[in-house]
């Protein structure tokens, strides 16, 4: 007997996204800034460490018919890009700081991000719809429904990280799981000199 198709490991979607990665002495710094939120907001779902990640497209559920072809895309999107130095600084909320869905660490200079964000996502507009909502690069480090009140202490919140050069990109899956996914890194790709 034939086995049903939709059984098969290989005939179901992953989750994927393409994502810049975060080395730890920046992850010290956002651990640091945010501590004294941690207790403030303890319903809040926090990030953990090793999930700390600057998202550049999420694909979500992906056929296996493309695993080939997305990390073609990728490479392809990120050959020119040159590579650049990030840095946090500061912090903010979405959709806004009465209505707290999302805490998040931002840059201080958002243009390279947006722009190796942009390659990416026109490199994929064949298979993976364009996203609608304008790109804001952040590293998200807690979520919370329902939204949470930010105090007006939570905007001065003192965060700035050491610079760091990024010199590539991940395709990442993620694995669903509680309390909270698990990411594999399948691919990096990296930026030009």
């Amino acid at each position: 007997m034939a086995r049903d198709r939709a059984a098969r490991p290989e005939a179901k979607p992953l989750r994927l996204f393409v994502a810049i990665e975060v080395p730890d002495p920046v992850k010290d710094a956002v651990e640091a800034a945010f501590a004294p939120w941690r207790e403030g907001f303890p319903r809040a779902r926090w990030v953990p460490r090793e999930n700390l990640h600057v998202t550049l497209k999420f694909l979500g559920r992906t056929w296996p018919r493309l695993t080939d072809w997305v990390p073609q895309q990728v490479a392809a999107a990120v050959t020119d890009v040159s590579r650049f130095s990030a840095r946090l600084r500061g912090v903010g909320s979405f959709p806004s700081a009465k209505r707290g869905r999302a805490l998040w660490a931002g840059f201080d200079e958002t243009d390279p991000i947006a722009a190796l964000a942009a390659e990416i996502e026109a490199s994929l507009t064949d298979e993976f719809p364009t996203e609608k909502r304008p790109f804001h690069p952040h590293l998200t480090v807690a979520r919370s429904d329902p939204p949470l009140k930010l105090p007006a202490a939570y905007q001065a919140t003192d965060l700035e990280s050491d610079a760091w050069e990024v010199s590539h990109v991940v395709l990442f899956r993620s694995h669903l799981g509680r309390p909270t996914p698990r990411y594999e890194p399948l691919a990096r790709f990296p930026l030009s000199r």
